[in-house]
């Protein structure tokens, strides 16, 4: 795995393994203890995506409570919570050739029908449950038990989108590759969407959508009607979803420099995707006949908070409810209903909703 990069952005980033594949790592190597009497100090599993792993072994332990062990979870140089957590598996014999898995302490469990599995099951996905039950069934002389659990799960469940979607009380063991590939946008994207069925499935039809953690602040201090779901910066393959999904009215809060690009057509927020802030200014005060001299003021401005207050100053503040209304109208043409109800709250740290 320390030889598995990716280039992302122009940058060379390392591969980590997931949830799923620490599980069914440790839950082997377990069952290797269990009929062998021995826990190995390295274990070899392999991955949906083609790519063999060889992982190390921590806290073996053989016991009258059956044989356990984990695998310490390496992300590489994706930022996700559950990089370093400890996965363990403890394996126990059975009176027949079943493999039976659970999920004990720090695995989630499943309270919406619907997700993932049955309500009340762990939520361990379905293929990490395939991936523990092949590799089990490599070395197990016969039937086992094997529980899963997380010690930090329940803490680290609290930095997830679990919550959303119906899973309490700790994390979930997913990864359908085995491997995992750093700021996988595709994943991302995935989880919001996933928040975004939850909340639809229990009779949300209307949301508060907003990008980041400022924003998700500004809405706690509104308190602004409707299911709330952080989206990053992909607001218009969130919108789109939203409205395929059937949500009746999304509010979407943002700060200036998020919300000037969208005014303008731009709905992959992220500055790798397109910085148009001071453009956007400049249009917006173009379409009010705002004097030359203004506009090259803000040309020469920094941030978009800096842009603002230029423009406050200079008698144009007006331009935020065009930019506002910029965005409503984008945003009803990229789902292609003018019916659709969409508000924006718009915000700056200096001067507030605005």
């Amino acid at each position: 795995m320390k030889d598995l990069y990716v280039i992302k952005e122009g940058k060379k980033l390392r591969c980590g393994y997931t949830t799923g594949s620490c599980a069914a790592a440790a839950a082997k190597a377990a069952a290797i203890g269990l009929f062998a009497g021995t826990i190995p100090p390295y274990i070899e599993i392999d991955t949906p995506a083609g790519v063999g792993l060889k992982l190390k072994v921590e806290k073996p332990c053989i016991s009258h409570q059956g044989v356990s062990c984990c695998i310490v979870k390496d992300a590489g140089d994706d930022p996700d919570v559950t990089d370093g957590i400890e996965i363990f598996a403890r394996v126990t014999k059975r009176g027949d050739d079943r493999i039976v898995i659970d999920g004990g302490e720090g695995v989630g469990r499943i309270r919406r029908e619907g997700f993932w599995g049955k309500a009340g099951e762990a939520a361990i996905n379905p293929v990490p449950r395939k991936m523990i039950i092949e590799e089990v069934a490599k070395v197990a002389e016969g039937g086992v038990d094997i529980l899963i659990y997380v010690p930090q799960g329940k803490e680290i469940a609290k930095r997830t989108f679990n919550a959303y979607i119906g899973i309490e009380d700790g994390i979930s063991i997913i990864g359908t590759k085995g491997i995992v590939e750093p700021m996988s946008e595709e994943a991302l994207k995935k989880s919001i969407y996933l928040a975004l069925d939850a909340l639809y499935e229990e009779g949300t039809h209307a949301l508060v959508l907003y990008p980041g953690n400022y924003g998700e602040k500004v809405v706690e201090q509104l308190h602004l009607p409707g299911g709330k779901v952080k989206i990053s910066n992909y607001i218009g393959d969130v919108i789109l979803y939203c409205y395929y999904k059937g949500f009746k009215k999304i509010t979407l809060v943002g700060h200036i420099g998020k919300l000037c690009k969208l005014s303008i057509g731009i709905f992959n927020t992220h500055s790798k995707t397109a910085d148009a802030r001071l453009e956007s200014f400049i249009y917006y005060l173009a379409m009010a006949n705002a004097p030359h001299d203004l506009m090259l003021k803000v040309s020469e401005a920094l941030t978009a908070e800096e842009a603002m207050e230029i423009i406050i100053r200079g008698g144009y503040g007006q331009v935020a409810e065009r930019m506002k209304n910029g965005c409503i109208e984008r945003l009803k043409k990229y789902v292609k209903d003018e019916g659709f109800e969409i508000d924006i709250v718009m915000y700056s740290m200096k001067y507030g909703v605005l």
